[in-house]
Protein backbone atom coordinates (compact mmCIF):
# COMPACT_ATOMS: atom_id res chain seq x y z
CA UNK A 1 0.00 0.00 0.00
CA UNK A 2 2.72 2.36 0.95
CA UNK A 3 4.21 1.88 -2.82
CA UNK A 4 0.86 2.92 -4.29
CA UNK A 5 0.85 6.07 -2.01
CA UNK A 6 4.28 6.85 -2.79
CA UNK A 7 3.77 6.85 -6.63
CA UNK A 8 0.63 9.29 -6.19
CA UNK A 9 2.78 11.24 -4.37
CA UNK A 10 5.58 11.39 -6.81
CA UNK A 11 3.10 11.81 -9.50
CA UNK A 12 1.19 15.01 -8.22
CA UNK A 13 4.16 16.44 -6.93
CA UNK A 14 5.85 16.92 -10.52
CA UNK A 15 4.93 19.67 -12.69
CA UNK A 16 3.06 18.83 -15.85
CA UNK A 17 5.64 17.90 -18.87
CA UNK A 18 4.50 19.20 -22.28
CA UNK A 19 7.19 18.72 -24.37
CA UNK A 20 7.70 14.48 -23.73
CA UNK A 21 6.92 11.71 -21.40
CA UNK A 22 9.32 12.59 -18.77
CA UNK A 23 9.77 11.60 -15.38
CA UNK A 24 12.13 13.43 -12.87
CA UNK A 25 13.36 11.23 -10.58
CA UNK A 26 15.18 7.69 -9.99
CA UNK A 27 11.48 6.73 -7.78
CA UNK A 28 9.62 7.63 -11.11
CA UNK A 29 11.29 5.73 -12.95
CA UNK A 30 10.50 2.73 -10.50
CA UNK A 31 6.90 3.55 -10.78
CA UNK A 32 6.38 3.88 -14.77
CA UNK A 33 8.76 0.52 -14.64
CA UNK A 34 5.74 -0.90 -12.55
CA UNK A 35 3.27 0.73 -14.27
CA UNK A 36 4.59 -1.10 -17.28
CA UNK A 37 4.29 -4.78 -16.03
CA UNK A 38 0.84 -4.03 -14.97
CA UNK A 39 -0.18 -2.36 -18.22
CA UNK A 40 1.59 -5.17 -20.79
CA UNK A 41 -0.02 -7.70 -18.75
CA UNK A 42 -3.52 -6.19 -18.89
CA UNK A 43 -2.64 -6.20 -23.02
CA UNK A 44 -1.47 -9.61 -23.03
CA UNK A 45 -4.88 -11.24 -20.94
CA UNK A 46 -6.36 -8.98 -23.85
CA UNK A 47 -8.59 -6.82 -21.38
CA UNK A 48 -10.29 -4.10 -23.49
CA UNK A 49 -8.79 -0.09 -23.42
CA UNK A 50 -10.94 1.60 -21.55
CA UNK A 51 -11.52 -1.16 -18.63
CA UNK A 52 -7.52 -1.86 -18.05
CA UNK A 53 -7.35 2.03 -18.10
CA UNK A 54 -9.76 1.99 -15.34
CA UNK A 55 -7.90 -0.70 -13.50
CA UNK A 56 -4.70 1.61 -13.63
CA UNK A 57 -6.49 4.72 -12.42
CA UNK A 58 -7.42 2.54 -9.22
CA UNK A 59 -4.12 0.91 -8.71
CA UNK A 60 -1.97 4.19 -9.29
CA UNK A 61 -4.48 6.65 -7.50
CA UNK A 62 -3.73 8.76 -10.86
CA UNK A 63 -7.08 10.36 -11.61
CA UNK A 64 -6.66 13.97 -9.64
CA UNK A 65 -2.83 14.46 -11.58
CA UNK A 66 -3.12 15.69 -15.01
CA UNK A 67 0.68 14.34 -15.31
CA UNK A 68 0.23 11.23 -13.45
CA UNK A 69 -2.62 10.34 -15.90
CA UNK A 70 -1.02 11.03 -18.80
CA UNK A 71 1.78 8.97 -18.53
CA UNK A 72 0.00 6.03 -17.23
CA UNK A 73 -2.43 6.63 -20.65
CA UNK A 74 1.03 6.91 -22.70
CA UNK A 75 2.26 3.54 -21.18
CA UNK A 76 -0.57 1.49 -21.47
CA UNK A 77 -0.94 2.89 -25.14
CA UNK A 78 2.09 1.52 -25.83
CA UNK A 79 1.93 -1.90 -23.86
CA UNK A 80 -0.86 -2.69 -26.35
CA UNK A 81 0.83 -1.74 -28.87
CA UNK A 82 3.63 -4.30 -28.64
CA UNK A 83 4.03 -7.30 -30.32
CA UNK A 84 3.07 -10.28 -28.66
CA UNK A 85 6.00 -12.04 -27.71
CA UNK A 86 6.97 -9.03 -25.34
CA UNK A 87 6.70 -10.10 -21.77
CA UNK A 88 5.66 -7.76 -19.12
CA UNK A 89 9.00 -8.24 -17.45
CA UNK A 90 10.85 -7.10 -21.01
CA UNK A 91 8.55 -3.70 -21.49
CA UNK A 92 8.83 -2.88 -18.03
CA UNK A 93 12.60 -3.43 -18.20
CA UNK A 94 13.19 -1.54 -21.20
CA UNK A 95 11.29 1.23 -19.93
CA UNK A 96 13.36 1.40 -17.02
CA UNK A 97 16.45 1.06 -18.59
CA UNK A 98 15.80 3.80 -21.02
CA UNK A 99 14.65 6.17 -18.41
CA UNK A 100 17.17 5.87 -15.86
CA UNK A 101 19.72 6.31 -18.97
CA UNK A 102 18.17 9.45 -20.88
CA UNK A 103 17.38 11.16 -16.87
CA UNK A 104 13.65 10.16 -17.41
CA UNK A 105 12.83 10.68 -20.93
CA UNK A 106 10.27 7.79 -21.90
CA UNK A 107 10.19 9.39 -25.63
CA UNK A 108 11.92 6.40 -26.84
CA UNK A 109 10.06 3.48 -25.44
CA UNK A 110 6.50 5.31 -25.70
CA UNK A 111 6.96 6.02 -28.74
CA UNK A 112 5.12 9.47 -28.58
CA UNK A 113 4.83 13.05 -27.28
CA UNK A 114 2.81 14.03 -24.57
Amino acid sequence: MSRLLLAAALLLSTPFVLAEPRVQSAEECGVAADMAIVARSLAQEEVQDAKAATIMERIYNVADSERGTALMKDILSAAYRKDASVTSRTFAEELFMTCMKTGGNLELVLGKRL
